[in-house]
Formats: C-alpha cells, sequence, structure tokens
C-alpha cells in the first residue's frame, strides 16, 4: 500500500517539475524609441506580426547572435526584411529608449549597424532602472540602416534582441527660415483703407493654444486610453488613480498603467 502512494508522488513531482522548466520567463524589456520592430508590432503600425504583438519585451536568446529574434522561431518575423518597416528619420546622433519590465543584472549594452559595433555600455552586473536611455553617435553611417541592440543579462548567459529602422540623415534641425526680401516698390505714405481696430467677428471659447500638442495626445489629468501618444512628464489617471508618464510611447491595450508601473508610469 505504501509503494501504491509513492509512485503517485513522485509522478506529481516529475510532471511539477517538467511545468516548472518549460513554463515562459517572465516579461523583459525593449526598445521603444526610436520604435524597434517589436515595439511597430505591438502598436499596430506594422499589422501580422504574430504573437510578438503582445509580448515585445520577449525577444531573448542565447548571448552573441546578430539577428533580429533571438534565433526563436515565433519571432521570425522581425527578421523579415522585406516587410518595409517604418524607418525613423534621424540626425547624426540618437538617444534610444528601453523599457524594463523586468529588471535584470545587466552585464553590458551593444549597438551594431552591419557587422560594426558602434556603442558599449558596460554596466558591470548592476541593476538597472525601468527605463534606460543611451546616447548613439550614428557618426560614418546615413541613408536607410537597421541598427541591432542587445542587453547582455548578467547573472545568466541571455540577452535581449532589438532591431530599429533608421534613415541617418533625415531626422536633423529645419534650416532657419530665408529672410524675405525687401520690395522693389516702396508702399504709398498712408494707405487706401486702413483696417478696423478690431476684426468684426471675433471665436468664441477660449485661444487656440500657439504649439498644439501632436495628434492622439491628451491634456494632463485625463483618462488613460489606447492608441494615444503619450510624452515624458504626461499625466493621466487610471481606476482612480493618477499617474505620470516615465517614457514617451504609444499606449496599446496591455500596458495599462497599473500594469506596466514602473516601466512607463508612476503613481503620484
Amino acid at each position: 500500500m505504501r509503494r501504491l502512494v509513492a509512485y503517485p508522488l513522485v509522478a506529481l513531482g516529475l510532471v511539477t517539475a517538467s511545468l516548472a522548466v518549460a513554463a515562459p520567463a517572465s516579461a523583459h524589456g525593449y526598445v521603444s524609441s526610436p520604435p524597434s520592430r517589436q515595439a511597430l508590432c505591438a502598436s499596430g503600425r506594422v499589422a501580422d506580426c504574430g504573437p510578438i504583438q503582445y509580448e515585445p519585451q520577449s525577444v531573448e536568446g542565447p548571448k552573441g547572435q546578430r539577428n533580429c529574434h533571438g534565433g526563436l522561431a515565433q519571432f521570425a518575423v522581425l527578421n523579415d526584411s522585406s516587410r518595409n518597416w517604418p524607418a525613423t528619420s534621424v540626425g547624426s546622433s540618437v538617444t534610444f529608449n528601453w523599457v524594463l519590465t523586468a529588471r535584470h543584472s545587466t552585464s553590458s549594452w551593444e549597438y551594431f549597424i552591419g557587422g560594426t559595433r558602434i556603442a558599449f555600455f558596460e554596466d558591470g552586473g548592476r541593476q538597472p532602472n525601468a527605463t534606460v536611455s543611451h546616447q548613439v553617435s550614428l557618426a560614418g553611417f546615413s541613408g536607410r540602416q537597421t541598427l541591432l541592440a542587445i542587453w547582455n543579462i548578467g547573472d545568466t548567459p541571455m540577452a535581449f534582441y532589438n532591431c530599429i529602422d533608421l534613415q541617418i540623415g533625415g531626422g536633423g534641425p529645419a534650416p532657419s527660415p530665408t529672410a524675405a526680401p525687401s520690395p522693389t516698390a516702396r508702399p504709398t505714405a498712408s494707405p487706401t483703407a486702413r483696417p478696423s481696430a478690431r476684426p468684426t467677428v471675433r471665436p468664441s471659447g477660449p485661444a487656440a493654444s500657439p504649439t498644439p500638442r501632436p495628434t492622439g495626445t491628451v491634456p494632463g489629468g485625463a483618462q488613460w486610453a489606447p492608441g494615444t501618444t503619450y510624452r515624458t512628464g504626461d499625466e493621466v489617471t487610471y481606476q482612480g488613480v493618477r499617474y505620470r508618464c516615465r517614457q514617451s510611447h504609444t499606449s496599446i491595450v496591455t500596458w495599462e498603467p497599473s500594469y506596466y508601473t514602473l516601466a512607463l508610469w508612476l503613481p503620484i
């Protein structure tokens, strides 16, 4: 009788162990801006991406790879350059912003264009913040390029992979407007008709802001909503709690402040 009881217990232990091994890892991190390919999928800017659209933070594979999908078959779409991924126009220097949903001990961060490593940041095993930014020089490169950003974990043999499509040379400051030349003919000393001191019809309501916010954004304190562009410092309300944006991003379903607290939002 004792033997009969023992076998089910052993079997249960084996099942539990196998489940523990097979269970997927928790969320980790990805480049949110300029948007990586997985960020474009998650925001809906690129359609039909498969499972990566629901977990842009999960492109994890063994260190040393030079691909966009970390060797994971379910994310192979990230390697498909025929999909005409939108390229962000940038200048000769770019700040890459990471959102980390699990703050692993970090060895280093690497940035590659082609086979050339263009930037390296050593962390020495420290735990990073929920958002991480690196300013990277793109000197020597121009035109359309695909940059590979790698987050090397400090206490495991794994790394996270992100490909970001850039149009280098298209993001510089706009040139100063040229002053209009003086007209050849000079106007008469007194105009024939003078405008009235006040316009005949005045618009109702408050005056429009001289620098309107981009389409899709909301004033501070409004309810959080998917499909909205939030900038660092913006404030929203979600489920009765007020939050301040820590990282510029375009929201999607499953990125609610209560779920991504500390990564994208800080309760205030």
